[in-house]
């Protein structure tokens, strides 16, 4: 069997009246991510980790943020296409852990839908899919409210 390692990591600034959409949902806060698309960090960096995971770049190479194609995409469409990449070259996902970092809102309650969310378009069993949610205690750009990020590894198996 061949086995596949792969790391992500993304980051998005937060702004008032945005949309902020994380791991595959949307979830009620003043501020949301700036960015090209939905702003999904935890998607972002899933993709990166499937995509590092075979050599294949990054998702930014993949769906660059100058083409109006993927103006405001909703990231699990991304996924998808991620996902159907790694098929292509007989590839499957083994398991996903993401880890977010963002001081508010608190994420625990939203944990298992965003599981759920990620195993449905990743097309895996939801025991297949861990999100941890952290604060960083007030630390940084997350802790200061400025700014979410994602770190997320993933095995791939042929």
């Amino acid at each position: 069997m061949d086995i596949r390692i792969g790391h992500g990591y993304d980051v998005h600034a937060l702004a008032e009246g945005l949309r902020l959409v994380i791991g595959g949902i949307e979830i009620e806060h003043e501020k949301g991510c700036i960015a090209h698309s939905d702003g999904d960090v935890a998607i972002h960096a899933i993709c990166d980790a499937m995509l590092g995971a075979l050599a294949l770049g990054d998702i930014g190479k993949l769906f660059p943020d100058s083409s109006e194609e993927f103006k405001d995409i909703d990231s699990k469409i991304l996924l998808r296409r991620v996902v159907e990449t790694i098929a292509l070259r007989g590839y499957a996902v083994g398991n996903v852990d993401c880890t977010i970092a963002m001081q508010r809102p608190r994420l625990r309650p939203h944990i298992d839908s965003m599981r759920a969310a990620l195993a449905a378009t990743i097309g895996i069993d939801i025991d297949r899919v861990s999100v941890k949610a952290t604060t960083t205690e007030h630390l940084g750009f997350e802790g200061r409210e400025e700014g979410v990020s994602a770190t997320a590894v993933v095995l791939l198996t042929k």
